[in-house]
């Protein structure tokens, strides 16, 4: 199926789309007119991240709907090289608990996607927990929707799988780090490369990324087609160096939330400078990061700081969210 279309049409059925979704309630709790709320918890553990960031939402985003959780599975590696299992499992139960009709977690990884959940172990834990997996190995072709946006920096355009783009709603959780091969950071807009098929599903999609100087456009472009009600991001620890799978690891003891993925990233780039990186995340003002700028010009969320409010999750999560909420102003 090719969905053809050109910039300022999609523009148009997105504007509608997004009015749906706050006038009903869907993903909208992070994407007020004016700003973009970013919720920031200061924790060690993962259970209370999780806990703190649903209990700052203030809205219950997931009763009554059947709920697809996007992690990060690129590899088997240990966090920040993929998403813990503690992270999933607290997740996961907080949805349940607030009402969720089902919960599915789709994923695919660069290896087999099967072979990196079982060396996780996250098998037995979905199973046990009533999870249905959507293993994006086993699309048929014509469940890798295609799209053709104007103006692209993708040759002939690119797929996504069928069950993001058809997701009531879709929570995505992902990790903080660095990226060593082109992408500069992985965070939000870098997480959904997995809803794109690869050389193994018949595709050469990460061939053009991970060839082309326009890599980093070309990540932002992705997240267009489709829109998380939430992302949940996990810095507990993160990479400062090295990444996506292994890196120079630092504690970050944090976590942090949107439905704007541009809030998301440009929050963790801040956290980045605060914990100290490599000059390619150090030396740019955050909104001239190419995954950032981009994803702005497309309309996917904040287009500078002053369109995001960092929100802290408790009083002791006041200090570090003023922190770097200084950073991000700084830019």
């Amino acid at each position: 199926m090719i969905r053809n279309i050109t910039r300022r049409k999609f523009i148009k059925i997105s504007a509608a789309a997004l009015g749906a979704c706050l006038s009903a309630g869907r993903g909208g709790w992070a994407m007020a007119q004016k700003k973009s709320s970013v919720i920031l918890a200061k924790t060690d553990d993962r259970k209370d991240g999780v806990q703190k960031i649903f209990k700052g939402l203030k809205t219950n985003i997931v009763k009554g709907k059947d709920v697809l959780i996007k992690p990060n599975f690129n590899t088997a590696d240990i966090t920040p090289g993929s998403t813990h299992n503690e992270t999933l499992m607290a997740l996961i139960e907080e949805v349940w608990k607030m009402g969720a009709k089902s919960v599915s977690l789709g994923e695919r990884s660069y290896p087999v996607t099967r072979q990196v959940m079982e060396q996780k172990g996250v098998l037995p834990i979905l199973q046990r927990l009533d999870v249905n997996i959507l293993d994006f190995d086993e699309l048929k072709e014509k469940d890798w929707v295609e799209f053709k946006p104007a103006q692209s920096h993708w040759p002939n355009g690119f797929r996504i799988a069928r069950p993001i783009l058809d997701s009531e709603c879709l929570i995505s959780t992902g990790c903080l780090k660095t990226h060593q091969y082109g992408g500069i950071f992985t965070l939000s807009l870098k997480l959904h490369v997995g809803v794109v098929p690869t050389s193994r599903h018949g595709f050469e999609y990460m061939r053009q990324l991970h060839s082309s100087p326009h890599q980093c456009k070309m990540i932002a472009e992705i997240n267009e087609p489709f829109k998380p009600a939430l992302v949940i991001m996990d810095g507990v620890e993160a990479f400062v160096e090295g990444g996506p799978a292994t890196g120079k690891r630092v504690r970050g003891e944090v976590f942090w939330a949107s439905a704007d993925r541009v809030a998301v990233d440009a929050v963790g780039v801040a956290l980045l400078k605060h914990l100290g990186s490599n000059e390619k995340i150090m030396a740019p003002k955050i909104f001239a990061q190419e995954q950032i700028a981009r994803a702005g010009e497309l309309g996917l969320g904040a287009s500078s700081p002053s369109a995001i409010d960092l929100v802290p999750a408790d009083e002791n999560s006041r200090d570090y969210a003023d922190r770097i909420a200084e950073i991000l102003k700084e830019g």
